[in-house]
């Protein structure tokens, strides 16, 4: 069971081939495939490849779907002053499932 730590919209996410996750949103169609190339590490049955061992390393995925993510409400609230700000967030994000991890 092989697996990378791949980066992606400023996060990192470890995957392995056939996992489906969410990632910041991508300008790439469903179902596109996209290539990633920033991989930090590579584990194999065999071991780990980190830094430059792992340089030339790829992840490919196949964009499944975008979407955006459950409302977060954000209240400021000063007690005695009557004073309320409420707000609102959906973040976007693009769904990819991982098909092949070359390293």
């Amino acid at each position: 069971m092989s697996y990378a730590v791949l980066v992606t919209g400023g996060k990192q996410y470890r995957v392995t081939t056939g996992e489906t996750i969410r990632v910041e949103k991508l300008e790439v169609e469903a179902g596109n495939e996209i290539t990633f190339d920033d991989v930090l590490l590579v584990g194999t049955g065999e071991g780990i490849k980190v830094g430059d061992a792992a340089k030339g390393a790829k992840v490919t995925a196949k964009v499944v779907s975008h979407g955006r993510a459950d409302k977060v409400r954000i209240i400021k609230f000063r007690r005695r002053k009557h004073h309320m700000k409420q707000a609102g967030h959906r973040q976007y994000f693009t769904e990819i499932e991982i098909t092949g991890i070359a390293g």
